[in-house]
């Protein structure tokens, strides 16, 4: 089989693209050789040289097609041409891009549909009421949709929310068979469901998807959760942000067993005229999750401290901040033991440093506290990390 000819796999969507690939990825090398497109490197430029990449001894290739406009997908399917297409959901990142609106979206989505191969294998969310604004009238190919809720080809079941991931039931060829993923968040179910449904049409057995998921890379800075001492547990997810994976995040947060919870939330980009409804939707949604506090950071984020308010969420537990060292001076010493913070916002924010700042912060208080110096009433410090 030349590079040419080669399965290639395209994921896209408003959230979980990477963690879709990557997931998709550990289960093709399970059996392959495989060509994975690194890191989030997913606009056409990255796409035009992952195609000069390909060598013979590939069996397949998995990548991102990322949009910033319409158009982009088109130019992605021009490099490399897909037979298995997945659009993990259809949200509101780049709406500003797209005519402010998400039919916009939903349009420059479909030019997968539109120009992958016809005869190929296309994954949807049965879930995502948005999906079904996507153009699939025409495709003559196979169309496999997954879900929790509604009627899907994979639909996953009996899920439990465990201390370091996800399990759950998928039914593959008559039988119930078991998966886990290392990760928490019921968004990243659905991002396995896509893994599941693309392999297993690919002829991958329950054995090699469930190795392949159990085993799957964490992506950088995508809820990567640290626990400290005194049930102290960090959630860094910081680098990307928009409105649906935003009350994902939330979602998380509020599944951990900690009596404190404080999300801190950075601003969102490329929202154009959507800006101000976005950021006070998830407002209000954070108004619902029973935080402890609410922090943002930046202009546009005031109205995420806005829709909170208006949502019934006390004014005196919420704070706004301008930029990030202001944040820094609010947040040292004031950590309670048995709290989860969710840090999550925009790269251009680097609101990494924020978690590095509360892991710096518990590290000193930790040497202070060694040297007989008086101890902080709220110590905490850090451990070894642990990934979801």
């Amino acid at each position: 089989m030349s590079a040419r000819n080669i399965p290639v796999i395209a994921v896209t969507g408003s959230a979980g693209k990477t963690t879709t690939k990557e997931m998709i990825a550990s289960i093709l090398r399970r059996r392959w050789t495989i060509f994975k497109s690194a890191s989030n490197w997913n606009l056409p430029l990255n796409t035009r040289k992952h195609a000069k990449q390909l060598r013979a001894g590939y069996r397949a290739a998995v990548l991102e097609f990322g949009m910033l406009r319409k158009g982009h997908i088109r130019e992605h399917c021009r490099s490399l041409k897909p037979s298995y297409g997945v659009i993990t959901n259809v949200g509101t990142a780049h709406i500003g891009n797209v005519g402010h609106r998400v039919q916009g979206i939903a349009s420059a989505k479909s030019e997968l549909i539109r120009h992958m191969r016809q005869t190929g294998t296309l994954v949807l969310n049965a879930d995502n009421a948005n999906s079904k604004l996507l153009t699939v009238k025409g495709f003559q190919g196979k169309l496999l949709k997954v879900g929790i809720r509604n009627k899907s080809h994979y639909k996953a079941r009996g899920i439990r929310f465990l201390g370091q991931g996800v399990a759950f039931q998928v039914r593959l060829n008559g039988k119930d068979e078991r998966f886990f993923i290392p990760c928490l968040g019921v968004h990243n179910v659905y991002n396995a469901l896509n893994a599941i449904a693309i392999t297993h049409s690919m002829g991958f057995t329950a054995g090699e998807i469930r190795k392949g998921l159990a085993k799957y890379p964490i992506p950088y800075r995508r809820l990567v959760r640290t626990e400290l001492p005194r049930r102290i547990t960090l959630i860094d997810d910081t680098f990307s942000s928009n409105p649906d994976a935003t009350k994902a995040a939330l979602d998380t947060l509020a599944s951990v067993s900690r009596k404190h919870k404080i999300a801190i939330i950075g601003y969102m980009k490329d929202m154009g005229k959507y800006a101000i409804r976005g950021h006070d939707g998830v407002g209000k949604y954070a108004a619902r999750k029973r935080l402890t506090r609410l922090y943002t950071v930046g202009k546009l984020a005031r109205h995420i401290a806005a829709g909170a308010r208006k949502a019934g969420f006390p004014a005196t537990r919420i704070r706004s901040f301008a930029s990030r060292p202001q944040l820094h001076r609010a947040l040292a010493g004031t950590i309670k033991p048995d709290t989860a913070i969710l840090i999550k916002g925009t790269h251009l924010l680097k609101l990494e440093k924020t978690v590095s700042f509360l892991k710096r912060s518990s590290s000193r208080k930790r040497s202070k506290g060694r040297s007989g110096k008086s101890r902080a009433r709220n110590t905490f410090f850090v451990k070894k990390p642990k990934i979801f």
